[in-house]
């Protein structure tokens, strides 16, 4: 578990950085740094590493110990090292397999909790009406451990390694901070390519043609390929949110806020 100071620092290091990077980059340069919904936002980043990680750690493991069962193994270093066709690969072939595999079950995930009562988890996280790298944190714990729980579960009962997929995890969660970043960028030639800010902040616009698209955390092939790809010449995204009802905009109300619906 993370101390309190190392998330201190890890915000204000983080803080530094993006907001510089923001202001030289804007989309939106009317956009203060203290922005609606900044303070829920500072609570998720110290909540998510202390309880939400936390919670998914065990509920990994949990999978993990059933992933074991079922491929009859025994969890130890058969596990963590991978195992039949995968592990037999060169180390750079298993890390390209398992970023453009995990992408694309991270890519149906994401559009399974666009659907359905999972929505109402998901629909926390599209709540922001003023999108920076800050939001990326903005949560809820069910979303994120279901998410992370299918992605790794998958993925070892394919065989690739724990140790690979322990730094894959850490790896999303920085790349999401970028993706959710007050800035235009689309990395020009590599637009189609490799999600970028401009791609993401489409995804959690509220503007009609944008919803629903560019479901991808890293490689816009899927969504291209589903029909789900976005990505108008010459336009920013300015108008976030969700559009079927109002979420509620403190922390607690939020991690309460799909329960009390599904009870309605």
């Amino acid at each position: 578990m993370p101390s309190l100071a190392g998330i201190v620092i890890s915000f204000t290091v983080l803080g530094v950085v993006f907001y510089a990077v923001e202001h030289w980059f804007a989309s939106i340069p009317q956009q203060p740094i203290r922005r609606s919904g900044f303070t829920v936002d500072a609570i998720y980043w110290a909540f998510t590493p202390l309880v939400t990680k936390t919670l998914a750690k065990f509920t990994t493991f949990a999978g993990v110990a059933v992933v074991a069962v079922l491929l009859g193994r025994k969890l130890g270093p058969e596990l963590a090292n991978g195992f039949g066709p995968i592990a037999e690969q060169p180390v750079g072939l298993v890390v390209i397999e398992m970023l453009v595999l995990g992408d694309f079950i991270g890519y149906w995930t994401h559009r399974i909790f666009h659907r359905g009562w999972l929505w109402r988890f998901h629909a926390i996280h599209h709540s922001s009406t003023q999108l920076d790298w800050l939001s990326a944190v903005r949560v809820h714990p069910v979303n994120d451990v279901l998410s992370r729980l299918v992605q790794v579960c998958i993925l070892m009962l394919l065989g690739f390694p724990l140790t690979a997929l322990a730094a894959y995890v850490p790896f999303l969660t920085l790349y999401a901070i970028l993706l959710h970043a007050n800035v235009g960028w689309d990395y020009g030639p590599l637009r189609r390519v490799i999600a970028s800010p401009r791609f993401h902040r489409w995804h959690h616009t509220s503007q009609a043609q944008g919803q629903d698209k560019n479901f991808a955390g890293l490689l816009p092939l899927w969504d291209q390929l589903f029909g789900t790809y976005y990505m108008p010449a010459g336009r920013q995204p300015e108008v976030f949110g969700v559009c079927d009802g109002p979420v509620p905009q403190t922390f607690l109300a939020q991690l309460a806020y799909p329960f009390e619906k599904s009870r309605r």
